[in-house]
């Protein structure tokens, strides 16, 4: 029990380690990325999340409701459909600011630019937080099929795309006038939420063991909707959409292969 609980620790404290590493740029970098690798890292972070989301939630769910036969498709699609809704719910409840291009969402709000822009990664930080956390919980599982190699492979694909936004945050702030230091502490807390919604996960999936197929599949809606409405706008905007294709497609491949030669 001591090693699972350890498993699951680990486990959700990966993500959140590629947000510190990301943030800790501030102490390497003046300003900002060069606009191409930031091109490059958003295509691969999209990438990875893709993938995570196919090889480890949506294929997954398919599987563990393949009792049901011909209508196996149903925790699936309502998963997906649901964690899809989720994500459009938060995006109208909680003000926040797009990168690509300054636009605000959400309710009017009287806060900082840089403050918007923290809480638009923190919210898209929430179904990366319960995706770890519900395959976690799969491996704690009995007949889920999801084993640890899996669960860390998410939890590794999570913490490589997490490292550009951990830096999204920090540089700005830093030219914006704050401290080097004081810029890290606010990048690295973006990511806070990740093992917070990743240990409720698990909690909750623990209760409720029949609803894996849904929660997996809500989980990769979620995910989807961040890909298709903040990485992939980033990487195609401007000049260099080429590249962020190019590295779309080295996140997805990565990520699928460590899913398929760890899982």
């Amino acid at each position: 029990m001591m090693t699972d609980l350890g498993t699951c620790f680990l486990g959700l404290l990966i993500p959140f380690i590629g947000t510190t590493l990301g943030a800790a740029c501030v102490f390497f970098l003046k300003d900002r990325m060069n606009p191409v690798i930031d091109t490059v890292l958003m295509g691969f972070a999209g990438g990875v999340m893709m993938a995570a989301a196919v090889w480890s939630l949506l294929i997954p769910s398919l599987s563990l409701a393949s009792g049901m036969g011909r209508l196996s498709f149903i925790p699936a699609a309502a998963g997906f459909l649901l964690g899809i809704g989720f994500l459009l719910l938060l995006d109208r409840v909680v003000p926040h600011t797009h990168q690509e291009n300054g636009q605000t969402e959400g309710p009017q709000a009287t806060l900082r630019k840089d403050t918007m822009m923290m809480l638009a990664v923190t919210l898209h930080n929430i179904p990366e937080g319960m995706a770890v956390g519900v395959v976690l919980a799969g491996m704690l599982t009995d007949g889920s099929g999801i084993t640890m190699t899996a669960a860390w492979a998410l939890s590794l694909g999570i913490a490589l795309q997490n490292f550009p936004e951990g830096a999204i945050i920090s540089l700005p702030l830093k030219s914006g006038g704050m401290s080097g230091s004081k810029a890290f502490v606010y990048g690295m807390l973006s990511g806070v939420v990740e093992p917070i919604f990743g240990a409720i996960t698990i909690i909750l999936t623990d209760m409720i063991v029949p609803a894996m197929p849904y929660l997996l599949s809500f989980a990769a809606g979620a995910m989807v909707y961040v890909i298709v409405e903040e990485l992939v706008p980033e990487s195609s905007g401007g000049r260099h959409s080429d590249i962020g294709t190019i590295g779309f497609a080295m996140g997805f491949v990565l990520m699928m292969i460590l899913d398929v030669t760890l899982g």
